[in-house]
């Protein structure tokens, strides 16, 4: 008579399942090195568009001061005596503001920042324990 074949099913061993786990490690790190490089992509973006945003409102402003220099007197700027003051946009949020001294011939620059444009408000939503029980 013939004797029964037994059907065993392959052993997976421990080189397998560290295989298996390392092909999962690799996975991993790989999707989380795609959204560290997407999210350094969106930041690189938003900061070139601040920087080629600023560096307009700087020519836009620079422009105004070399009109200024020939003696015309360009829409936006306020006079108070000798300065000069105007304000350049560079954001929603953000604006240039420029302050020149006019001193015989010669322009001095008093002020050239940028500065929030937006009201500043506290947050005070947050709870914080103050040292007592309820």
């Amino acid at each position: 008579m013939r004797e029964k074949e037994r059907f065993s099913p392959p052993a997976v061993g421990g080189s397998s399942l560290l295989v298996i786990f390392a092909v999962l490690c690799l996975t991993v790190f790989a999707l989380l090195s795609l959204s560290t490089v997407r999210a350094d992509g969106r930041l690189s973006d938003a900061s070139a568009e601040a920087v080629a945003n600023y560096y307009a409102a700087d020519y836009q402003a620079e422009e105004i001061l070399a009109r200024l220099r020939a003696g015309e007197l360009p829409g936006g700027v306020t006079v108070d005596g000798d300065t000069y003051a105007y304000t350049c946009p560079i954001s929603d949020t953000q604006a240039l503001e420029v302050e020149v001294r006019l001193e015989g011939t010669a322009w001095t620059v008093l002020r050239w920042q940028a500065v929030s444009v937006t009201d500043w408000q506290a947050d005070d939503s947050l709870q914080l324990w103050d040292g007592f029980m309820f």
